[in-house]
């Protein structure tokens, strides 16, 4: 018997709705909001932008690496800071963790590195430099960490909290930082300040500008940076 075109039609019908997802499917799901945030965070950034535009501000090159893969509470990272022109002795190495808060906020724990925080300069390009860290010789900043929460749907903002982060370089009491960071840029003002109140290091006119890097260009020394650096973990580039 030959089936009507109406016939064929439904049946067709019923088998392509078949397929389909039914209305109580539950919806598919996204990176939760610290997974983004670590995914945005992660890679090579530099303010060499920054610098050719404005002479207080140096070009510093950034980098955060994802470790400790293995653990569920994280995400970890190995962030170092370094001026161009000295790209093997960083200024600043430290750990971060990542931990989810209530209502989607998430808080970016502050740790330094055990024994001589050189050692493990140019983890992100060797990641064979980092086989050895162990999250529990790492110490925590206390009163450093930042709380970040997303400001709109390409842009998470956060800060530390009033004195707590205790610094003593340059004569400092207590160091802030204030963050934003968005899939292809971030910004960070750190700034060290008296007992007074007055600031005593750090940049004056707002936060260095770090724009994500596509690709691994080789590294520029220009001729304008002084090779300066600092030994304290605590510090900025000289002039900022």
């Amino acid at each position: 018997m030959v089936r009507s075109h109406h016939a064929v039609w439904l049946s067709f019908a019923c088998s392509w709705l078949a397929s389909c997802a039914s209305p109580g499917d539950p919806a598919p799901v996204g990176p939760t909001p610290v997974e983004e945030l670590a995914k945005w965070m992660e890679g090579s950034f530099d303010s060499a932008a920054q610098a050719a535009r404005d002479p207080h501000y140096l070009d510093v090159h950034l980098s955060m690496t994802r470790i400790f893969p293995e653990r569920d509470d994280g995400p970890w990272l190995y962030v170092e800071q370094a001026v161009a022109s000295a790209l093997d002795r960083p200024y600043r190495q430290r750990v971060y963790r990542l931990v989810a808060l209530e209502a989607g906020r998430v808080e970016s724990q502050v740790y330094t590195l055990p024994g001589d925080p050189l050692a493990y300069a140019g983890g992100g390009r060797d990641p064979a430099k980092l086989a050895t860290l162990d999250p529990e010789s790492l110490v925590a900043r206390e009163g450093c960490a930042i709380e970040l929460e997303r400001i709109d749907a390409s842009t998470w903002r956060g800060s530390t909290r009033g004195r707590g982060c205790a610094s003593n370089l340059s004569n400092a009491s207590y160091a802030t930082s204030e963050v934003v960071v968005t899939s292809t840029l971030l910004t960070s003002w750190d700034r060290g300040f008296d007992a007074a109140g007055k600031q005593v290091w750090g940049a004056v006119d707002g936060p260095y500008e770090f724009v994500k890097v596509v690709g691994d260009p080789a590294p520029t020394k220009p001729d304008s940076i002084r090779e300066e650096t600092s030994d304290s973990e605590t510090s900025d580039p000289p002039n900022g």
